[in-house]
């Protein structure tokens, strides 16, 4: 007799009267795993204490001076400004790569005012005594030879104004002629030069710290608009919560209503965009293309294009279209979703400490988060200072690393008597500065590692609370007391490892995503075209692997909840349970994801409007308290993904919700079959909308 050919996937769940939710009497999982993530974690502390122990943040504030130390601490407190000796010596392309200009550099009290040279300052008593207050050391009687010679003083001072804590010199135009002051040109000590020499070097000197001045920017904007991005941020809070509500009691409702708001939000936006479009027509200088006017960090510059305008209005109706086609031909499974919807609403009702979860998990996530931001920049300024030979003819010595105490008496000296031995970087050739590189990974890899870790646990925590409400025969009744603490302590207690061997696995492959983007940077200049398909198409699959592992373990996490098997069971489970059940898990489940998406984005949508019209100032109703802004674009970001943000931590309750019920609906199809003895747990409505009922005892 043949054998009974087995299922492709997997035996359907057998009736079992027992079953009345996650079960109680469970063991530990996956043991090994959480042992290896408590070393893990152990092991993190400890490179974060190595780099606390070693790390300077003022290294990245404060400028530093040809000796290593920073202007306006220690010592150099009422010195917090940065003055070059010789500027034109910033115009070597060395500043660019060892971003330290090779030149004398002292941290001083204030910019000088005046424009002298040395020469000239020695004969005056009171030049002199000016002079000397940008000189590194007292130059006593030493000659003005002599005190070039050693690079006591600078050659000559020029008229300077503090710019990102560093002296720049006062340039100014006469017609098209650059000035310093007044004058045209200047005294270097050794001849006459023209006020243009000095660009180069300012140009260099302070193309690295380009992006922070914009940074310095937008802090400001940030200091001047936090209080109304608080305001905007709590009115996301109020509107989610004001949807949450009413999906309580409304659920059927407010699923259209979030549609058709989607819609008319997008045919809004598609109409303001048109408007501005056409009246930018006769406008000049509107017909440009966003390709011949390049990146502008002032985002308003872009609002005065027409083809802008164009570029909305083509992603609106496309997405416009996408959502209307998607709605017609998922009219029907809407149905059904809206009473999963409607499920999902009863057992948040059931469930209300379930609302406020996303604050717990948004406090720890901000807790690791914070803690790799800090060991980060305690590790990337935890090198020692470097410094290297500069010398202004040629020398054999020249960029040799060199050791300022021994240098006067040092053959490089002897060799190259004009040369000098300065600050040039940071870095270090000890063992703990040679891993450094290592000690980041770690950083970044434990990273994502606590974080997937703390999603987890919030997705497992609610996954227990809301399949206790599904399976209870008499709800409220068979549900426990206090149905989340209960799913975190066993979530903890039992669980540990399965949600460390998750987390890990989703790591790795993020890790790798990382690996990827960073080797696509370092290849933007490379000319190999089957390098880049090839880097193109790994950081596809990797994306596309990592939206199917979330999947997964999401889908592996809710078994694990309920039936307390180890992970890759669980995994398996869910896998089966959805395969034999796949057209309703690409439709049904899908759909719900996506009016959750519609709630969220109608949130956004809502706030962000009211944001771009208070922030932009295009309303006379809010010209008088919006704040002056440089980058007005900076709060109406921010808003927008807070907004987000906030929509998405509560909405992702109702998700969570929605996917545990999906599978215990799937689940509880196969379990029962509507008899007296195996009644359906689902609810009425749910049944109806099956065409499913339980037959009367």
């Amino acid at each position: 007799m043949d054998m009974e050919e087995k299922p492709k996937y997997g035996e359907p769940k057998k009736f079992d009267p027992d079953f009345k939710g996650p079960i109680q009497n469970r063991g530990c999982t996956d043991i090994v795993c959480c042992i290896f993530f408590i070393v893990a974690i152990v092991g993190y502390v400890a490179v974060g204490i190595l780099a606390w122990t070693h790390g300077d943040p003022r290294k990245v504030i404060y400028p530093t001076d040809s000796m290593g130390l920073y202007c306006g601490q220690g010592k150099l407190e009422k010195q917090p400004l940065l003055f070059y000796f010789n500027m034109m010596k910033c115009a070597s392309p060395m500043v660019l790569l060892e971003f330290q200009c090779p030149t004398p550099q002292v941290c001083v009290e204030k910019c000088p005012d005046r424009t002298m040279t040395l020469v000239t300052a020695v004969g005056k008593t009171q030049d002199w005594e000016y002079y000397k207050s940008y000189c590194r050391a007292d130059p006593g009687t030493k000659s003005v030879p002599q005190i070039l010679q050693e690079k006591l003083c600078p050659a000559y001072l020029i008229s300077s104004k503090p710019f990102l804590q560093r002296c720049f010199p006062s340039l100014g135009k006469k017609g098209e002629v650059i000035t310093v002051g007044d004058q045209e040109t200047f005294n270097d000590g050794d001849k006459i030069r023209d006020a243009k020499d000095l660009v180069a070097g300012m140009k260099n000197a302070t193309i690295v710290m380009e992006g922070r001045q914009v940074a310095m920017k937008i802090f400001e904007d940030y200091t001047k608009s936090w209080y109304w991005i608080l305001i905007c941020l709590l009115i996301a809070v109020v509107v989610s919560l004001i949807f949450i509500v009413l999906l309580r009691y409304l659920a059927g409702i407010m699923v259209w209503v979030m549609i058709v708001m989607v819609i008319a939000v997008f045919a809004y936006g598609i109409v303001h965009c048109s408007i501005k479009y056409v009246n930018l027509k006769d406008t000049p200088g509107a017909n440009i293309t966003l390709q011949q006017l390049g990146f502008q960090p002032d985002f308003s510059v872009y609002l005065h294009i027409r083809q802008t305008w164009l570029a909305f209005i083509i992603i609106l109706a496309i997405l416009e279209v996408i959502i209307i086609i998607v709605l017609i031909f998922l009219r029907n499974r809407i149905r059904i979703a809206v009473e999963l919807m409607k499920e999902a609403s009863r057992a948040v009702g059931y469930v209300m400490s379930s609302l406020f979860y996303p604050i717990f998990t948004f406090f720890l996530l901000t807790i690791v988060i914070a803690y790799w931001g800090v060991t980060a920049v305690f590790l990337s300024t935890s090198s020692e200072p470097v410094y290297k030979v500069f010398n202004e003819t040629v020398c054999p010595h020249a960029r040799e690393t060199c050791i300022p105490e021994n240098f006067t008496l040092s053959n490089m000296k002897r060799d190259c008597p004009r040369s000098e031995c300065l600050f040039a970087f940071y870095g270090g050739e000890t063992p703990y500065h040679k891993y450094l590189i290592f000690l980041q990974f770690y950083n970044v890899f434990l990273f994502f590692w606590c974080a997937n870790f703390v999603t987890a646990l919030g997705q497992m925590t609610l996954a227990g609370a809301f399949a206790s409400y599904y399976w209870a025969p008499n709800k409220p009744n068979d549900m426990p007391a206090f149905p989340l603490c209960a799913s975190l302590g066993r979530s903890l207690r039992y669980h540990t490892g399965s949600l460390a061997f998750g987390s890990l696995i989703l790591a790795i492959v993020q890790i790798i995503r990382v690996l990827l983007e960073y080797i696509d940077h370092k290849l933007k200049g490379a000319e190999n075209k089957f390098a880049k398909f090839l880097l193109c198409c790994l950081k596809c699959c990797f994306w596309c692997l990592e939206k199917f592992i979330k999947f997964m373990n999401r889908n592996a996490y809710i078994m694990v909840a309920i039936y307390g098997k180890n992970f890759c069971r669980s995994a398996r489970d869910a896998f089966f349970l959805l395969m034999r059940n796949v057209i309703r898990v690409v439709v049904l489940d899908k759909v719900t994801d996506f009016i959750l998406f519609l709630g969220k984005l109608l949130i956004v949508g809502l706030v962000g409007i009211f944001a771009f019209f208070f922030f932009s100032g295009h309303t006379d109703a809010f010209k008088g308290a919006a704040p002056s802004l440089h980058y007005y674009w900076v709060p109406i970001l921010t808003v927008l993904v807070g907004s987000y943000l906030i929509a998405h931590g509560f909405f992702s309750v109702y998700a969570m919700c929605v996917d545990t019920l999906f599978l215990c609906f799937l689940e509880d199809l196969e379990r029962n079959d509507g008899s007296p003895e195996r009644p359906y747990l689902m609810s009425e409505n749910l049944l109806n909308v099956l065409k499913k009922k339980n037959q009367a005892n």
